[in-house]
């Protein structure tokens, strides 16, 4: 089963990942000062994970693609990993409006 996973990084901020039912990391957040900031960003994941003009793709400097998630307002609210191939990267999009609408919400 797919889940947000909330945790605390270095900084002391909340941060969310989005994990697939394999486990793999599809979905990372920014940092949020406080926990309520970052249960509203899983809930714009799920609404914003719907709309595929929502998804911006991208091309590292080392030529491999990679995508942001955003918000109707503009602001990015979760990054992806740097993907092998352009393939590899959708596959990773249709994993997130796969699993995001229901993933549960777990704290780490």
């Amino acid at each position: 089963m797919a889940k947000f996973e909330i945790f605390k990084d270095k900084k002391e901020e909340f941060r969310f990942r989005l994990k697939a039912g394999n486990g793999q990391i599809i979905l990372v957040s920014e940092g949020y000062k406080i926990k309520a900031s970052c249960l509203n960003g899983i809930e714009s994941v799920r609404e914003n994970s719907q709309d595929d003009s929502k998804f911006e793709k991208l091309i590292a400097k080392n030529g491999k693609p990679h995508f942001n998630l955003k918000a109707s307002n503009g602001q990015v609210i979760g990054v992806s990993e740097i993907y092998s191939s352009m393939i590899t990267m959708n596959n990773g999009i249709n994993s997130i409006k796969k699993n995001a609408v229901k993933a549960i919400i777990v704290e780490v």
